[in-house]
């Protein structure tokens, strides 16, 4: 019995340990390899840089708080766009907690000057908390707003939205909001 046994055990531990460095050694280095030589800057996180710094990322979103710029949907990640707390509220439609907030963000966005129906994006937080997009609907309810405190004819702001729109081939399309404030940085006010 013991010698069947042991001779059982040690090919059982070889393939553990063969299959332990295969596919948590090697595979991970490859793919890492492969990520890197073909999709460089995917695979870094897709950050942005200006003046050489590092100043976001096209696929993360993050909360723009001040007038000046188009802001991001609320987000339900920790305290707002905290990559390591990335998940959604789990609050459900007959929820009053989130009843209240979306509430709270109607009137919040109301009182920004957002008039007419509100979009949906611009009340509710997405699935991850770390959307980095808006509907096209969603950024021309701010262009009022922008326009106005950066001293801009809205025409201009509307502008900027239009050519910012992303259409893909598949999905709705949308509007990365921090492509879209860099180019109102770069039509010259800030």
């Amino acid at each position: 019995m013991g010698k069947d046994f042991t001779s059982a055990l040690r090919p059982a531990i070889v393939m553990a340990l063969l299959f332990a460095a295969l596919l948590g050694i090697a595979y991970p280095l490859a793919m890492t390899g492969i990520g890197q030589a073909l999709f460089p800057a995917q695979a870094n996180g897709s950050l942005i840089e200006q003046d050489g710094r590092v100043i976001g990322s096209s696929v993360v979103g993050q909360a723009f708080t001040s007038d000046r710029y188009f802001q991001t949907r609320p987000s339900a990640a920790g305290e707002g766009y905290d990559g390591l707390a990335s998940g959604g509220s789990n609050l459900g439609p007959a929820s009053q907690t989130l009843a209240d907030r979306v509430a709270a963000d109607v009137e919040g966005r109301r009182a920004e000057g957002v008039s007419g129906p509100i979009p949906a994006d611009l009340v509710t937080a997405s699935a991850s908390g770390l959307d980095p997009d808006l509907s096209p609907e969603a950024a021309r309810a701010q262009v009022v707003r922008v326009a106005r405190v950066r001293g801009l004819p809205e025409a201009q702001v509307e502008a900027l939205v239009a050519a910012a729109v992303e259409r893909p081939l598949l999905g709705e399309p949308h509007v990365n909001v921090l492509a879209l404030n860099r180019a109102l940085d770069a039509s010259g006010t800030r």
